[in-house]
């Protein structure tokens, strides 16, 4: 197939003096999928920004179907036939899926949106590129595999013959990716380009044509996806062998160190997020919980943390009954908390590295006394954990914000195991990190595990929380629907049953 998309040495350097890409040039086939890998900080983001028009590259040049062409604003690239789908949907909630899908672009009639027209377009679209959809629901209550398709569905209405899909996959059950692939190698057959941004390598070998790293802003290599491996892509994007299996010693599981009985959740809006679960979870073990994202598992542990009262039941650490909706006693009993948001609950940005490091235990020795912070312990804390979890920064002043997402996540990871907890909440602990760190991430929950630390697992990456857990429950509209004493027992395809509520363990 002809080359529909090139970049010819495309540069971008911030007033800063980043240089985020570095002389890139790759080129796209038409009928092609083609996956973007490469660490956090690798220059993807950027690269995708600039080819929807979101950023102005400082040099090189973009053509389409071999003409070049600049873009100054999103609007351009549309109209040049880019879409991108964000990894943020970006729908309005109230409106139906059909309304989204044509936002801006309505079929009218005497002055207001046709709305059968506006279904049937709508309907037609989905049923040729193979995404199923309902046009008539409104978007606040489809599932997110639905949601996804209506992003793309929104670009396609506008003309989109080049897709860009950021970390698609990053939120769906493996059903949903499943459909998701499939839809993805019908728009590749229907002559249309398909660029897969993921870090999830596995996927990118099932549904690429072509694979392209990044490193370090830099163009390392491009080839047909027939020629990869896992390992040798990892390889390419790390710059050294990553060892990607986990080493996971025998389990010694211990006493109970947490019981969960009959915990409710209610939300502001009046929902039950939670609704009566009961479990138990023992000490050197990591239980696993799985389940679409929005099913509870965020009400589970900011309860478990301290950071949201939950409305009835009863939960005890080590046997004492754990406070409700009090995180700082919640910490002093013994619990830690890696926050799903690490940006938004796990850090403050404009703070040192050191600062962050000692934001839950500032007013306790050494790093308080007599109403005085004890700076150079404060700092001695900081260089110690940065050794230990090889943090990338210049010095423990560092201001977190100027971090990558996996050098700031280990900044968080150092600061919950550092407090010796009993408990440790770790809510996806891995999210938006790259695959360094992510074996890194992985190796130290190991370690708290053997350390007799009783951890919670909460993850959307099946494959994680399969290969990590001892043990594993199944969320689905605040209710644990399964539960598995054996997680290597149990398939990717058959969990995701579970966690989209089509079975259910009595």
């Amino acid at each position: 197939m002809p080359t529909r998309l090139q970049t010819r040495d495309i540069s971008k350097v911030y007033p800063n003096g980043v240089r985020a890409n570095d002389r890139i040039s790759i080129a796209v086939a038409a009928g092609q999928v083609h996956a973007i890998v490469g660490e956090n900080g690798a220059g993807k983001s950027t690269l995708m920004k600039i080819l929807y028009g979101m950023e102005r590259p400082t040099e090189g040049e973009i053509l389409l179907d071999g003409e070049r062409v600049q873009f100054h604003s999103p609007q351009d690239a549309i109209r040049r036939g880019i879409g991108m789908v964000h990894q943020n949907f970006m729908l309005v909630p109230s409106f139906t899926v059909a309304q989204n899908v044509v936002l801006n672009a309505e079929p009218t009639r005497l002055g207001a949106l046709d709305v059968p027209t506006a279904n049937a377009r709508v309907q037609a679209l989905a049923a040729r590129y193979g995404l199923p959809i309902a046009p008539e629901l409104r978007v606040a209550e489809i599932p997110v595999g639905m949601k996804q398709r209506v992003e793309i569905l929104k670009a396609l209405y506008r003309g989109a013959e080049i897709l860009i899909l950021d970390e698609p996959t990053a939120v769906l059950t493996p059903s949903e990716t499943r459909e998701l692939f499939g839809a993805m190698r019908e728009l590749a057959a229907s002559g249309k380009s398909v660029l897969f941004i993921s870090h999830k390598l596995r996927e990118v070998l099932a549904v690429s044509d072509q694979v392209t790293v990044l490193r370090d802003g830099r163009l390392i290599d491009s080839l047909p996806t027939s020629q990869c491996t896992e390992r040798h892509l990892a390889t390419l994007m790390v710059g050294r062998e990553v060892f990607m299996n986990v080493q996971k010693p025998p389990l010694q599981r211990g006493a109970p160190i947490l019981k969960v009985d009959e915990l409710t959740v209610r939300l502001p809006n009046g929902k039950v997020a939670l609704d009566r679960i009961s479990f138990r979870l023992h000490s050197g073990e990591i239980l696993g919980v799985a389940g679409v994202e929005g099913n509870g598992q965020t009400e589970l542990a900011e309860s478990l943390a301290g950071l949201r009262a939950f409305e009835s039941g009863k939960v005890t650490l080590c046997d004492r009954p754990l406070p409700n909706g009090d995180p700082r006693a919640a910490r002093e009993a013994g619990v830690a908390h890696i926050p799903e948001d690490r940006l938004k609950n796990g850090s403050a940005l404009e703070l040192s590295i050191a600062e962050n490091l000692i934001v839950d235990r500032y007013y306790k020795p050494p790093f308080s006394a007599h109403g005085s912070l004890n700076l150079r312990a404060i700092r001695q804390n900081a260089q110690r954990l940065i050794e230990r979890f090889n943090i990338v920064a210049r010095s423990p002043e560092t201001p977190l914000g100027a971090l990558s997402g996996g050098n700031m996540q280990k900044v968080v990871l150092a600061r919950e195991l550092s407090a010796a907890p009993r408990l440790l909440i770790a809510a996806q602990p891995t999210r938006g990190v790259d695959i360094g760190a992510i074996e890194f991430i992985h190796a130290q929950l190991i370690a708290a595990r053997a350390h007799g630390v009783a951890i919670l697992l909460i993850s959307a990456d099946l494959s994680e929380v399969l290969r990590l857990s001892d043990r594993l429950i199944v969320l689905y509209n605040g209710q644990i629907v399964a539960h598995f004493e054996e997680p290597s027992a149990v398939s990717e395809e058959e969990l995701g049953l579970y966690m989209l509520g089509s079975k259910r363990m009595a």
